[in-house]
């Protein structure tokens, strides 16, 4: 009985090296890819008839043809070869309709099947929904190399003239990436997005950065939805949740924490101030302290560096894995969260009449001995709870979203 071939995935199509001569490996029901000693990679399709091997006939080049569609035709080559037809007509066709398929609308479909492949869902989602749109209703037509950056900057005048110049600066992003892809594949000679300016799109006052709800949610489910390290999730997280400074979180210590009391006492020391500061912990932020606690990465240190326990992680780590994501949060720092939670904190202070000072960050800086005062700390733990719970219902409400849009 013949082995079966282990079916191919993308990123072991694109790591696959040129060598000394021309090879094929096999992805299954006949088709191959064959690299050349150039590094042009073709798909072909092997096959039989009348008991006797036949010459492979061509699919196509690798950078226009996806892995899904080379499956696609081989499983059509192989309906023609159980008639006792051979494709290779039918192949030459194919190859001469693909050899015109240079259109943008074709590109965008190559990408989404390709490049998007290890993308998170709401990733893919928010992709798809700007090209279908916006791009490809007004320039899928077009060949490839033909689109200008007038092209870009009429769609996301567009888009701007419907309110939404955040939406519009992230349609351009969108192109920008798309065709970094194709020039990465060498299917396109320039880059047209990258000439249209962001702050010709949209500008944002990083001093007055604050994020949506929804923009809370697609950035929390992102992460999530990420193969970055859980610790780093769970810091992310937190930071949403505590608002206190990045660096105050990363080189936390254990024995900063009270879980049993949902108390965070930051030395005043680390703080470079006269005073302790108490942060009040929301349920959410307990439970996620807990879980770390119980993977003893660290006796000392809450978020300990994988080269060794004995020091936390880097400021910059969590900036590099918020990067490293693409997330698609126009104009987003870190830092912003504190903003973003203050802002929503007001909102909730004044639709629940709840007491407090409710200013960056939320929690008191009075010493130990001043934490008698009972009222306003029960007050502080009520709204850091609203916070909490408010992020929460941010998330379910956009996983409800993408489960709809998925329907």
């Amino acid at each position: 009985m013949p082995r079966l071939a282990v079916p191919l995935t993308e990123s072991q199509i694109r790591a696959l090296e040129p060598r000394a001569t021309r090879y094929c490996i096999a992805d299954g029901n006949g088709l191959v890819i064959e690299v050349m000693t150039t590094g042009t990679k073709v798909w072909r399709f092997r096959y039989s008839l009348d008991g006797k091997r036949q010459p492979l006939a061509t699919i196509g080049d690798y950078r226009m043809i996806s892995l899904r569609v080379a499956r696609a035709k081989a499983q059509k080559y192989a309906e023609l070869v159980a008639q006792g037809i051979s494709p290779v007509a039918t192949a030459r066709r194919d190859r001469g309709a693909e050899s015109k398929a240079d259109v943008l609308r074709e590109a965008a479909e190559l990408y989404l099947a390709t490049a998007m492949a290890g993308k998170s869902d709401e990733y893919r989602r928010t992709t798809r929904r700007a090209l279908d749109k916006d791009v490809l209703p007004a320039i899928g037509g077009k060949p490839i190399n033909a689109v200008t950056a007038d092209d870009i900057v009429a769609i996301c005048d567009r888009i701007k003239s419907r309110g939404s110049p955040k939406m519009a600066l992230h349609t351009r992003n969108v192109v920008k990436r798309l065709y970094a892809y194709l020039m990465a594949r060498q299917l396109a000679i320039h880059n047209p997005a990258e000439v249209v300016p962001a702050r010709s799109i949209a500008t944002f006052d990083s001093r007055t950065r604050v994020l949506s709800g929804e923009e809370i949610s697609t950035m929390l489910r992102s992460i999530d939805a990420s193969n970055i390290r859980r610790p780093l999730k769970l810091a992310l997280h937190l930071l949403v949740l505590t608002m206190v400074r990045k660096s105050e979180l990363v080189e936390s210590t254990w024995a900063e924490f009270d879980l049993d009391n949902a108390l965070w006492t930051i030395p005043a020391a680390r703080l470079h101030t006269d005073r302790d500061r108490v942060v009040y912990l929301p349920r959410q932020a307990v439970s996620m302290l807990r879980e770390l606690r119980s993977a003893k990465a660290s006796r000392k240190f809450v978020f300990p560096s994988i080269r060794g326990d004995d020091r936390p992680i880097a400021r910059s780590t969590l900036n590099q894995a918020v990067k490293a994501l693409g997330l698609e949060v126009e104009h987003f720092v870190l830092h912003d969260f504190r903003r973003t939670a203050s802002t929503h904190l007001r909102e909730i202070a004044h639709r629940t009449d709840a007491p407090g000072d409710v200013s960056p960050p939320p929690h008191t800086t009075r010493t130990a001995e001043n934490l008698g005062q009972a009222d306003q700390a029960a007050a502080q733990r009520r709204l850091l709870q609203r916070w909490a719970d408010f992020v929460d219902e941010q998330i379910d409400a956009g996983r409800q979203h993408a489960a709809g849009d998925a329907v």
